[in-house]
């Protein structure tokens, strides 16, 4: 599947085909990783790892958990002291 470069702000990007997200189970907020293959020309991008959650527990849900803990952690801790 061929795709373009285009920029993202002062990034770059490029769009995934919904078909192959589906696929691998990734959604909007999913975590990859990005390499780079300097030896065979190439850009490499992974799914991280998603944690098992426990049945009934919604892995994007989590996963904005995660990212509020994460964004929100340091006033969180001052507003427990």
């Amino acid at each position: 599947m061929r795709r373009k470069i285009c920029a993202i702000g002062n990034s770059r990007g490029i769009s995934l085909p919904v078909e192959a997200l589906t696929k691998l189970k990734l959604a909007v907020g999913s975590e990859v990783e990005v390499q780079l293959d300097e030896e065979h020309g190439r850009i490499v991008i992974e799914p991280v790892k998603r944690a098992d959650y426990a049945e009934g527990v919604d892995a994007e849900f989590a996963a904005q958990v995660n990212d509020f803990i994460e964004q929100y952690g340091p006033a969180l801790k001052k507003l427990a002291e």
